[in-house]
């Protein structure tokens, strides 16, 4: 069961948006599902995989991937992770994951984002260059020595982090930087 400042989508699938039946406690159909270690989710039966689903219902993803909640945006990576379509890969990739979340689909995936002396990367680190680099697609080269502040994970590739060099948001291997 949800705790009452947990307790979000009493009458409608967190995943799907369908809407339930007034009445029950978390309206008919719906049931709290467990994300450890985010929380609970209340998800429909179709989303829960007690009814059927067809394929062109996951598209719902796109849409909950959105959801401010961390227990549904932990569910929607781990759902995501399982279908086996292109849009659902581009829609993980594309996720927004921040603070705990992210933490949590690094552990999951075991994932580790190290630079290039060792030292463990996080969410909002602060990095420099070691190498000059030619941003593709951008017409500059990123300079030796350039700081690069507020950086990005990518939640399934330990070799790459994101980050804004010259107002342009990049993607840099980890090879080439060094923690701050």
């Amino acid at each position: 069961m949800m705790d009452d400042d947990r307790l979000r989508a009493v009458t409608a699938c967190e995943f799907c948006g369908t809407v339930a039946e007034f009445g029950a406690e978390f309206g008919a159909g719906l049931e709290a599902v467990g994300v450890p270690p985010a929380g609970d989710v209340a998800l429909c039966a179709a989303c829960r995989g007690d009814a059927p689903a067809g394929e062109g219902h996951w598209r719902c993803l796109e849409g909950a991937a959105w959801s401010d909640v961390p227990a549904v945006q932990l569910a929607v990576w781990r759902k995501l992770g399982t279908l086996d379509a292109p849009w659902a890969v581009e829609a993980r990739e594309n996720m927004v994951l921040e603070g705990a979340v992210l933490g949590w689909t690094e552990v999951l995936a075991g994932v580790v984002h190290r630079d290039s002396n060792g030292a463990v990367l996080a969410q909002g680190d602060t990095v420099v260059l070691i190498k000059d680099l030619v941003v593709k697609g951008a017409n500059f080269t990123a300079k030796r020595g350039t700081a690069v502040r507020g950086i990005a994970l990518v939640a399934d590739n330990a070799a790459q982090i994101e980050g804004r060099v010259e107002g342009q948001r990049i993607v840099i291997l980890t090879e080439f930087v060094k923690k701050r």
